[in-house]
């Protein structure tokens, strides 16, 4: 997929929201509801084993992160395979669509790699995921929501212990060859944080279609 066009519970929640918070002053949730007293996920701002900037960014990764697995919570195969029309993408995809895009983000800003310069080795496993339409909805199937909790929690690993290497003079250091103009590390990994909120009101939407949905209040 070209740059512009995609950017214009492992068993319970309580699982997955932990393992997706790593790193972030060991942030542990003491029930399902992410919006615990007793959490720092609300609390926006610097954090411990970051640099100032970065921990900021890692904190609002790490909120968004939370809405989307609050979103897929409790989630059968079923559910995370059901097309909702031709034109559709399955929230199984959408997903994976989340970790591809991060990987991408990872490659490009912590290994200096060019967008779409990856190695066809990294294409085979990422491009459906990234590009989503026909090939995903014809491949990405019959994979259980940990499977995907899974992928996500260790794709996020990853882009924190990265981040903990890193100052707050990496973030915002400029791109000046990013296909948008002039853009800094800042924005490109803020970029992931929005892009996972895009995708996840189009979670919800498919969520309240399938098949035996109840209404909710939303």
């Amino acid at each position: 997929m070209a740059l512009l066009e995609c950017f214009p519970d492992r068993r319970t929640f309580l699982k997955s929201a932990t393992v997706a918070a790593v790193g972030i002053s060991g942030l542990t949730l003491p029930s399902d509801l992410a919006w615990s007293e007793n959490s720092d996920v609300n609390i926006l701002g610097p954090k411990p084993g970051y640099s100032p900037q970065v921990g900021t960014l890692v904190s609002m990764l790490t909120w968004m992160r939370m809405v989307v697995l609050m979103s897929v919570k409790g989630m059968e195969q079923k559910d995370l395979d059901h097309l909702f029309d031709a034109n559709a993408n399955t929230i199984g995809s959408l997903l994976l669509h989340l970790a591809a895009t991060e990987t991408y983000y990872q490659m490009n800003t912590f290994d200096g790699k060019k967008w779409d310069k990856w190695s066809d080795e990294v294409k085979r496993k990422w491009d459906v995921p990234m590009n989503l339409g026909e090939a995903a909805r014809k491949t990405i199937k019959g994979n259980s929501l940990d499977y995907y909790l899974d992928i996500l929690g260790k794709t996020r690993e990853k882009s924190l212990a990265e981040f903990r290497k890193r100052d707050d003079n990496w973030l915002m250091a400029v791109d000046k060859d990013w296909p948008w103009g002039p853009t800094n590390n800042f924005c490109k990994w803020f970029h992931v944080c929005e892009h996972e909120s895009n995708h996840n009101g189009q979670i919800k939407f498919l969520k309240k279609r399938l098949p035996g949905a109840k209404a909710d209040s939303e």
